[in-house]
């Protein structure tokens, strides 16, 4: 099968480099190898950009964006539009890559592909509707406009848990908006990476539009760092860890330069006493295993009302015993591997400190090893249960680890929430209206999202997507997360024959 995968998608045959804009690619001495965590075998190797070819993407993308910005946004959305074409054709092979390459599940593989082709089709609606406004003048035959323009050159670093969809979230985005992206994907799913970019680089060589509409940068943390420092790049988006983002932030606003961050989350669920348990414990439990807890959204931690801990307890217990933990690509699993043995380093490391922390075991973890499990990147899902929100809990472990904990009041369990120094996801599992409503009020979750009856992991693309506090203040994907790719212009438009001035100044001088 992997084979297989390979050959049915663009650039991805046998000895295929890796570095560039679209169908053109420089043929470097240094490569990275991508192995799958499902069973440990080489998938491919993947060339590592160099300073030249840095230099040669980057003239690349600052010269298409000259042509690319001047092109009616809907007829930039017509491309987008077909780009998303071609991934619904590649969906199959796509979404199965993904998971040989990053361990989600193969219906999650081929999930966020779906995504790809979702931020599309929005991409392609919103190329007709970049709205400006239209404002009164206080002056006399004058009118104030208001409109947007692209930036230039868009910087996209991503993670590998989402090694496609968040690309994309961007890039669909800035391309409508009239930008050029330059991707910096994980180094850990390069491969995710340059099928991506081949599959849009037909698309532009099909319209005979410029490849540097879109470049990749398959490179070391050098190059990375060149990027974020190069002043030819107005905006940065980077998603990955809070260490990552902080550097980030603190360069591209040394050269006074906007970043976009998508970093840690430490989600929490309020399980009420008044919640549908039936319907509660099933969001809980996919929010804390599914891609093996290594979604920015993925439930950490699981705040439920003293009144129902012992059923609780019970239900999880239940529901855990019957998941089954294997090759991913099997739709009968419920749960692949750890995307590598330093991930299954930081589980362990974990559970050390929860055991040292006086956490209880509900459900116990651990590495599983044996047959099926020769990648050694398996592990058990674990739910522990704390008495207050040790050290240990106001951590962001990449693992199928949950932390349960009890509140008295619905005060109490916001408080609770609120107090890690992440901000991404949250929701609350209560048929109780005021509960529901202070949950969502000012005074309730400090999160970026907020859910109700539904748990913390997944996100439509129609909202925007992102988070306050270490999260990074982002926001991706829809509303108008748009406005982020673009620079805003004031225009006062004097149509008159006179020259009123604003304030009531009078000026003028004789001929």
């Amino acid at each position: 099968m992997q084979t297989t995968v390979l050959d049915q998608l663009p650039g991805l045959q046998q000895d295929n480099p890796g570095v560039g804009t679209g169908m053109q690619w420089h043929r470097p001495t240094q490569f990275i190898e991508s192995f799958s965590p499902i069973d440990g075998r080489l998938l491919g190797r993947v060339a590592v950009a160099s300073q030249d070819d840095y230099t040669w993407v980057m003239n690349e993308a600052t010269h298409a964006f000259r042509t690319w910005r001047q092109v009616p946004a809907p007829q930039r959305g017509e491309i987008v539009r077909q780009i998303g074409n071609a991934f619904r054709r590649h969906k199959e092979s796509l979404g199965a890559l993904i998971s040989w390459e990053m361990g989600k599940s193969l219906q999650e593989g081929k999930g966020e592909v779906q995504e790809v082709i979702d931020i599309c089709d929005f991409a392609v609606g919103l190329s007709r509707q970049l709205y400006g406004l239209v404002m009164p003048s206080e002056r006399p035959m004058h009118q104030l406009r208001e409109q947007y323009h692209p930036l230039g050159v868009v910087g996209i670093i991503t993670a590998f848990n989402f090694p496609a969809a968040v690309w994309a979230w961007n890039s669909a985005l800035a391309w409508v908006c009239g930008n050029v992206c330059v991707w910096k994907p994980s180094s850990k799913t390069p491969l995710t990476a340059v099928a991506c970019q081949q599959i849009v680089a037909g698309v532009l060589h099909n319209n005979n539009i410029s490849e540097g509409v879109s470049c990749l940068l398959v490179s070391n943390r050098i190059i990375a760092n060149q990027l974020v420092e190069d002043t030819r790049v107005p905006l940065i988006s980077a998603t990955g860890s809070v260490p990552m983002g902080r550097q980030i932030a603190v360069t591209v606003a040394n050269r006074l330069g906007r970043s976009l961050l998508e970093l840690g989350g430490n989600n929490a669920v309020i399980l009420s006493q008044h919640a549908d348990l039936n319907q509660a414990i099933t969001a809980i439990v996919f929010g804390a295993i599914g891609t093996a807890g290594q979604r920015c959204t993925s439930t950490r931690r699981l705040i439920v009302h003293e009144s129902i801990e012992t059923e609780v307890k019970s239900r999880l217990q239940k529901a855990y015993a019957q998941l089954r933990i294997g090759d991913p690509l099997h739709e009968y699993n419920h749960l692949g591997p750890l995307i590598d043995q330093a991930a299954v380093k930081d589980y362990e490391k974990a559970l050390r400190k929860a055991a040292e922390q006086g956490a209880e075991v509900w459900v116990e973890g651990g590495v599983l090893s044996g047959a099926g499990y020769e990648s050694g990147c398996y592990v058990k899902p674990c739910v522990l249960r704390v008495a207050e929100q040790v050290p240990v809990v106001h951590e962001e472990t990449f693992a199928p680890v949950l932390y349960v904990l009890t509140y008295r009041d619905l005060n109490e369990a916001i408080a609770l929430q609120n107090a890690v120094p992440q901000g991404l996801s949250s929701s609350i599992m209560s048929l109780h209206l005021r509960e529901v409503e202070t949950f969502l009020s000012a005074a309730g979750s400090d999160c970026g999202i907020a859910n109700v009856n539904t748990g913390t992991s997944g996100a439509e693309i129609g909202g925007a997507f992102g988070g306050e506090k270490e999260t990074g203040g982002g926001r991706e994907s829809g509303s108008d997360a748009w406005k982020v790719y673009m620079r805003r212009q004031t225009n006062a438009v004097n149509f008159g024959s006179d020259l009123p001035l604003a304030q009531g100044i009078v000026f003028s001088v004789t001929d």
